[in-house]
């Protein structure tokens, strides 16, 4: 294309691109509706970017008359290179969506055809997410999937269209809110989804309770049961996806804290799984995320038990230390200061020295590591040094219990 000059007028404030589709928001300012929409709906921001004036709607006019005066001088200078700007498409409409569910409520046999239409629209852009979850979408997925949570199809597809979707925090404590009466159904029917046959829908129930743990209060973190941290484990057993398995993991860290829960995750298995899963996990976000719910679990009998009981627990954890991160050094110093405090039988204490636990943490003391963690590995080491004083790797600086 030719050198040639734009009106200004005819420029989006934002990108400084010739607007396709110019649509004026509540001051006044005109921008390209992509760029806004971005703006409003991807970056949740409430203003206009021009002004910085809170935006009284969010909801853009179209600027025909600049529209129609932008494609005309792209015709008039379409010799020069400027290609001709098409009519955009009218954007989604919210009558439309509510037509499309009453017709679905009206009308089961449609669900699945409207499951589909429903994907489409939120797959278009952030602006039809937040325009579907206004219209009472969110509630009408989470009732076909509670309706169907043992018909695979017709469930699979609201959870795949809810995943899509995205929920917002408001609209997921909505869903908490009104789940009061029965028993955190919701978590209920993304249970049913974590036992399909389908990693797909595995997958895409994990992502979405990840969403939900992060705005239940402590009461519901505290009524779930048992078998919905075997499923967790089972996701992190089957190694679905990276992401999969690092929501699963966060899914652990924010449950563990509360009431009887890191016991529960211990009876369903999560201690020994965790453990393999550190032999073969190279990403260190990952690793971070299996030795803070290692830890977590270790502040109870039974997980410490758990660890001690799987052959490579010990020395696992320890091989660990100084080899991915600082923060996965402190959680893994963190879970050997448990052990040598609270389950330190001299079964343990010899084989912490076998496996190289001890000349690790007389490591740690030597290397650049936190102050935290060097002191931990200094508790451990002087908590237990009459047993070990005949390690060549103990500093003559430990000093030993006086009792």
């Amino acid at each position: 294309m030719e050198e040639i000059d734009v009106p200004s007028h005819f420029l989006c404030p934002i990108s400084m691109q010739l607007m396709r589709d110019p649509v004026t928001v509540s001051t006044g300012i005109t921008y390209d509706r992509a760029n806004i929409e971005t703006w409003l709906f991807s970056c949740k921001n409430n203003t206009c970017p021009v002004t910085k004036q809170v935006l009284s709607d969010t909801d853009p006019t179209p600027n025909h008359t600049l529209r129609r005066l932008i494609q005309s001088w792209c015709i008039i200078n379409a010799s020069h290179g400027v290609e001709r700007i098409p009519t955009p498409k009218q954007p989604l409409d919210r009558s439309q969506i509510i037509r499309l569910l009453n017709e679905a409520k009206k009308f089961p046999q449609t669900e699945l055809q409207c499951l589909r239409r429903l994907r489409s629209v939120a797959n278009g852009s952030e602006r039809n997410k937040t325009c579907l979850e206004a219209t009472g979408a969110v509630d009408f997925l989470i009732s076909l999937m509670k309706k169907n949570c043992n018909s695979s199809e017709t469930r699979d597809e609201a959870l795949k269209v809810l995943f899509h979707l995205e929920p917002s925090e408001t609209a997921l404590k909505k869903l908490l809110v009104n789940d009061g009466e029965s028993e955190f159904a919701i978590v209920e029917s993304l249970m049913h989804a974590l036992k399909s046959e389908s990693y797909e829908s595995r997958a895409h129930a994990m992502m979405l309770l990840k969403s939900i743990f992060k705005v239940a209060d402590p009461a519901q973190l505290i009524a779930i049961k048992t078998e919905f941290f075997m499923e967790v484990v089972h996701v992190l057993q089957d190694k679905i996806s990276p992401q999969t398995s690092k929501a699963a993991l966060k899914i652990l860290v924010e449950l563990c804290p509360w009431g009887r829960n890191r016991i529960k995750a211990v009876e369903a298995g999560a201690t020994s799984v965790l453990i393999e899963l550190l032999f073969d996990t190279p990403e260190k976000r990952a690793c971070e995320l299996i030795l803070v719910v290692l830890d977590q679990l270790c502040g109870c009998a039974e997980g410490r038990a758990e660890l001690l009981k799987h052959g490579a627990g010990l020395a696992i954890v320890s091989k660990k230390i100084l080899r991915v991160s600082h923060v996965a050094s402190d959680r893994a110093v963190r879970i050997l200061s448990s052990i040598s405090r609270f389950s330190a039988t001299s079964r343990v204490l010899q084989e912490m020295l076998q496996v190289g636990v001890v000349s690790k943490l007389c490591l740690v003391l030597q290397v650049g590591c936190s102050a935290k963690t060097k002191e931990r590995s200094r508790e451990i080491l002087s908590l237990h040094s009459r047993v070990w004083k005949g390690a060549s790797c103990i500093p003559s600086n430990v000093s030993y219990p006086s009792h």
